[in-house]
């Protein structure tokens, strides 16, 4: 399968993108359709040595990786309007990107470049699947046992009970299906465990909630996403960005207070050295170029944003990402489960809900 790799996306593209491109086709075997301007993409191939058409050897099983080029004459910036690639720039990356997935050569698409235009032309040209309204940006992040799936992270500010139904049921799937839990435990972030606890709109959640079938624990808080008390937490877009900002700030605060700490004297340092593989094993937990990128969920296939700021590693992340959601067919599963939920509703209510 093929995953759509927007090059022109990202704070230093097309350079970390062309290599993290060349490390997910060499290490993992993945098959990708390197997006942008050709002018741009072969000098960087030439610098690592390299010429198209590429086939690479993967270390591990399965197929040899590739890479084509797929010219797309324009680029979205970072700071032009979200609607640039259907309006005023149709020949863009991005734009690109979506039309194959669109078209069905590729499965996935993963892109570092503007989020704002990436999510409105992916719903407006991909589409959403059936039952889903809103697609929810979804959040892998690091928890005391394993990983904790939290949406939505900045997709939707303004939402109805309905919408964050809509995101349990996605994130429920996307724990199951891509990161291996077999029963997803979904909680309700708000500022109190108890159902009276929180604002109008999670008060009704809640209720919701309840009667959607999924393993619900009820409202959790904002320690809890962390703590492994919910595999995934449901928010809106406002409060999940809001949590996902201030969790990379603090890991990264974290990472360097420790690491001017180990520098402080000798003795330090000594310890440092002793203790260097605990503190690596810490410094990759908490890395967002470990995670890669952030899935939007909904859609009638993938979608995959990362950092403007990602390195090589965190884009042959994103792409492994991509490949995962690709593999589990996920978007056909939220579509089965919404299917099955609605028609929950309309035997209730003894008309369509």
């Amino acid at each position: 399968m093929w995953i759509a790799l927007d090059a022109m996306g990202g704070d230093q593209a097309p350079a970390t993108v062309v290599a993290g491109a060349c490390r997910a086709a060499s290490e993992d075997g993945a098959r990708i359709l390197l997006v942008g301007h050709r002018d741009r993409i072969e000098p960087e191939l030439r610098r690592l040595g390299l010429r198209l058409p590429l086939v690479a050897s993967a270390r591990g099983p399965g197929d040899r990786g590739a890479i084509e080029l797929v010219h797309a004459e324009e680029a979205v910036g970072m700071d032009e309007p979200a609607v640039t690639p259907l309006r005023r720039k149709p020949d863009s990356s991005i734009r690109r990107c979506v039309d194959l997935v669109r078209e069905g050569r590729a499965r996935a698409l993963v892109t570092a470049g503007n989020t704002g235009a990436a999510l409105i032309a992916a719903k407006v040209v991909i589409g959403t699947v059936p039952g889903v309204e809103r697609p929810a940006l979804a959040a892998v992040l690091p928890n005391a046992v394993a990983r904790t799936v939290l949406l939505d992270v900045g997709a939707n500010v303004d939402t109805r009970p309905a919408h964050l139904r809509e995101f349990a049921v996605m994130g429920h799937c996307y724990a199951r299906e891509v990161l291996g839990i077999e029963r997803p435990r979904v909680g309700l972030l708000s500022i109190g465990e108890e159902q009276s606890k929180g604002s109008d709109l999670t008060r009704e959640v809640f209720k919701i909630l309840q009667a959607a079938g999924l393993e619900f624990v009820g409202n959790v808080e904002g320690s809890d996403v962390f703590s492994g008390r919910a595999d995934v937490v449901v928010c809106d877009g406002f409060v999940g960005n809001a949590v996902l900002k201030s969790a990379e700030a603090l890991a990264d605060l974290a990472t360097r207070m420790l690491a001017k700490e180990l520098r402080a004297s000798w003795r330090t340092r000594l310890g440092y050295t002793l203790a260097r593989p605990a503190v690596e094993r810490f410094r990759i937990h908490t890395d967002y170029a470990e995670y890669g990128a952030a899935p939007l969920l909904g859609l009638d296939g993938g979608c995959f944003i990362a950092h403007g700021r990602s390195n090589p590693r965190a884009i042959q992340s994103a792409v492994r990402r991509a490949t995962e959601f690709a593999q589990a067919d996920l978007h056909l599963k939220i579509r089965d489960r919404l299917a099955e939920l609605h028609s929950q509703e309309e035997r209730v209510l003894g008309q369509p809900a």
